[in-house]
Formats: C-alpha cells, sequence, structure tokens
C-alpha cells in the first residue's frame, strides 16, 4: 500500500495544474489524463489580489484501459498574477504526518493546512482482480532548508490502512508569464501495487496575520480598462512517465471584474 500511495500521491501533483472552468484532455499514446476545475470567486478586482480557492477534480487512465504507468516527475508553473502568501503561516514537517490517519494528521497539523480532497484508485495484487481503494488528501504548508514548500497528505483505510506523505517545492521565477512553480520527484519504486483512478481537491486558506486577513492564495483579474472580463494562460504542466512519456500543457481560462 505504501506504492499505492506513491501512485496516488503522483496524480494528485498533476492535477493542481488543473485549475480549469472547462474540462481538459492531454493524451499520448494511450496514456490519458482528463482534469476539470475553476476558481472561486469567477470575479475579482482588477488590480488588487483578493483571497481564491482552487476546486479541481481528475481522472487519470489508458484509452485501452490497460494499466497507466508510474508518474515520476512533476513541474506545474502558474501564472504571475496567481499569488502564494505565506508569512506568519504556520507550519508542518513530514516527521509529524508519518503513519497518521487523516484525523491524527489534522490533530498534529491542523493549523497549517491549506486544501483537502479525496481519491479514487486502484489496487493491483498480481494474480487477483483490480481492487478499489479510497481515501482523504489533505495539504498542508511546510518549509524545508528556509523554502516554502507544501506536504500532501494521503490516507486510506480500505482495502487496508496505509498514509504516504510527498513534498513538493514551491518557487519563483524573476521573469515570465509564470511566476510561482510547484514541483516534486517522485521516487521510483519497482513493482508498483497501485493507480488513482480520480481525485478532488480544494486548496485555499485564510488566516489572520500582524492583524490583518491573509490568504494562501490570492488572484486579480488584469482585464484592460474598459473591459469587463479577459482570458489569460493559468498554468503550464510538465509531468513525466515511468516508461519515458513526457506530456506538456497550458491552460487558458477566464475572469471577470468586480
Amino acid at each position: 500500500m505504501r506504492r499505492l500511495a506513491i501512485a496516488i500521491a503522483s496524480v494528485l501533483a498533476v492535477l493542481l495544474a488543473a485549475t480549469a472552468a472547462s474540462g481538459e484532455l492531454t493524451q499520448k499514446g494511450n496514456l490519458r489524463v482528463t482534469f476539470d476545475g475553476q476558481i472561486l470567486p469567477h470575479s475579482l478586482p482588477r488590480t488588487r489580489p483578493a483571497p481564491v480557492t482552487v476546486q479541481i477534480e481528475g481522472e487519470v487512465g489508458t484509452v485501452d484501459g490497460s494499466r497507466p504507468p508510474s508518474l515520476r516527475e512533476i513541474s506545474v508553473a502558474v501564472n504571475r498574477a496567481g499569488k502564494i502568501y505565506f508569512a506568519g503561516l504556520p507550519t508542518c514537517s513530514a516527521s509529524d504526518l508519518q503513519q497518521t490517519s487523516t484525523e491524527a494528521a489534522l490533530d498534529v497539523c491542523g493549523d497549517a493546512l491549506v486544501g483537502q480532497g479525496h481519491f479514487a484508485a486502484n489496487v493491483d495484487f498480481p494474480g487477483a482482480p483490480l481492487i478499489p481503494a479510497q481515501g482523504r488528501v489533505l495539504a498542508f504548508y511546510t518549509r524545508a532548508g528556509g523554502r516554502p514548500g507544501m506536504l500532501l497528505h494521503l490516507y486510506g483505510a480500505s482495502p487496508v490502512r496505509a498514509t504516504f506523505v510527498l513534498p513538493f517545492k514551491i518557487s519563483r521565477r524573476s521573469k515570465g508569464e509564470f511566476g510561482t512553480v510547484f514541483s516534486t520527484r517522485i521516487p521510483e519504486i519497482a513493482a508498483d501495487l497501485g493507480y488513482v483512478t480520480k481525485l478532488d481537491l480544494s486548496i485555499g486558506r485564510k488566516y489572520r496575520y500582524a492583524g490583518e486577513q491573509r490568504s494562501f492564495i490570492s488572484a486579480s483579474c488584469a482585464a484592460p480598462a474598459g473591459f469587463p472580463g479577459g482570458v489569460f494562460e493559468l498554468a503550464k504542466a510538465t509531468f513525466s512517465f515511468g516508461d519515458g512519456r513526457s506530456l506538456s500543457t497550458s491552460l487558458a481560462r477566464d475572469c471577470t471584474v468586480r
């Protein structure tokens, strides 16, 4: 089940790129990733960043119904108009989350929670039929080596209890359309025993710091003056699989000015 959790955590990161207003499909050969989602609220200030929540859901599989390969590397760059703010936000460490249930993880690191959702997966034991599995996903803010990041905590109780914690780096680009990058490298473990089929995740957190209201994710609708809204490049994602295939996609979305 540790191998199952790694596969699940891998796909979670892919779906972080899927803040879409309508469903998207990325395919290479028989490998296919579909995702859907939205940013709430859809109406935002023209120049001042406002708190937002990203809601996503998705599915991974193959056109011919065969088992998809394991995901190994992910890099997701988001539009510079989106801001990640974490000053004063409580942190959580990976050691705090190891071998914990969802409830125990919240007891230990609830102050650092920035997202949550659910997953569904298939457990593929040799010589046995596929066994469906499901569980919850939590996202916590962390710092490692003085740098900001996130920890994804995955816990499933069916068919057996299993926990896995996957770290993500958060970095900034000084130039270009995409300013914030989320990235991770998945450990290569032979003979993975499971793979994710579906996911939903909501990312967003409001908190108070230095006497002011803050938000983990904020955004504005930078439409030209006189226009009620606009279209922008939301994210660019690159994800690579264990069989050597690599897929990249950019997501264009719209917003309205309030």
